[in-house]
C-alpha cells in the first residue's frame, strides 16, 4: 500500500471511529437525577412522552413493571397484573416501562415502538394488551410482515396507520424506549418482568396462600397468580400506605 493510500485509509478509519464514538455517546441518557419510583412527566430525554399510567396516577401505591413484549414471562404475568390493576384502578396506579431484551428477543423493541406509537393516538393500553395477547402471532416475524401485523392491530384500534408507522420510526418514540431502559438500568433491572410496588421489588413466591421461599417445593411466583398477588402483595401495601379497601 502506498503512503498516500495508507494516509487515506487511516483518515477513513478515524472518521468511522469518531462516528461510532459519537453514536455511542449520543445513545447514553443521564438519569442520575431522576427519581425512578415516581410517575414521570414528558421531557426532552424521553421524547416528551410521559409515563403511561393506568388508574390513579397520584396514588400512594404505584405498581411499576419493566417489561418486554416478546418475553414469555411477561406474557405469563400480564393477566395477573391486568386483573389486579383494573380491579383497583380507583385506588392504585400501574406504570409500564419498556425494557426490551433485544439480544434475545429480536422483535421486542419494534413491539415497544408499536405500543408507544399507539399511545400518541391515545390507544396505548389497547395496543399493550393486543401485543401480549397476540405475542405468538408476531414474535417470529421480520421486516414487512412484522410492520404489517402491527398495522393490522393499529387498524383494529381505529388508528391513522400512516401516522402510526411514522411514529413507530420517530426519534421521540426511540428516545422514550431508551429512556425507560436507562431507568431500569439505574434500578439494576436485568430481567423481565421486573415489578415494583413503590420502591419494593416483587420477587415473592407462595404456597397454600402464604409467602414462602423460592426454593420451597411446589412454590409459585405471585406474578403468575392474580389472587396471590392481590392478597399477599398489593393489599398489604395498600394497608401500609393507609389506602382504604372500602
Amino acid at each position: 500500500m502506498s503512503r498516500n493510500a495508507w494516509l487515506v485509509f487511516v483518515a477513513v478509519c478515524v472518521v468511522l471511529l469518531g462516528g461510532l464514538v459519537w453514536v455511542s455517546q449520543g445513545a447514553k441518557i443521564d438519569v442520575s437525577n431522576v427519581n425512578t419510583f415516581s410517575v414521570l412527566a414528558g421531557e426532552e430525554r424521553n421524547g416528551n412522552i410521559a409515563d403511561h399510567v393506568h388508574g390513579k396516577s397520584d396514588s400512594k401505591v404505584i405498581i411499576y413493571e419493566y417489561g418486554d413484549y416478546q418475553c414469555p414471562g411477561c406474557k405469563a404475568a400480564f393477566p395477573t397484573l391486568k386483573t389486579v390493576y383494573e380491579k383497583y384502578q380507583d385506588k392504585v396506579g400501574f406504570v409500564f416501562r419498556n425494557f426490551p431484551l433485544s439480544s434475545i428477543h429480536a422483535n421486542a423493541r419494534s413491539a415497544a415502538s408499536a405500543a408507544e406509537a399507539a399511545g400518541l393516538q391515545n390507544k396505548y393500553w389497547e395496543m399493550h394488551d393486543l401485543l401480549y395477547t397476540n405475542q405468538s402471532a408476531w414474535e417470529s416475524l421480520s421486516g414487512t410482515n412484522r410492520v404489517d401485523t402491527f398495522k393490522q392491530y393499529a387498524s383494529q384500534l381505529g388508528l391513522d396507520q400512516d401516522k402510526f408507522v411514522n411514529d413507530m420510526n420517530s426519534d421521540a418514540v426511540s428516545k422514550k424506549i431508551t429512556f425507560d431502559m436507562a431507568l431500569g438500568q439505574k434500578n439494576n433491572v436485568n430481567e423481565t418482568p421486573t415489578v415494583y410496588i413503590n420502591s419494593d421489588k416483587v420477587s415473592s413466591y407462595f404456597k397454600d396462600d402464604e409467602l414462602v421461599s423460592s426454593t420451597t417445593s411446589g412454590a409459585s411466583s405471585v406474578l403468575n397468580d392474580a389472587t396471590a398477588f392481590e392478597n399477599l402483595i398489593l393489599i398489604p401495601a395498600m394497608k401500609k400506605a393507609g389506602i382504604s379497601l372500602d
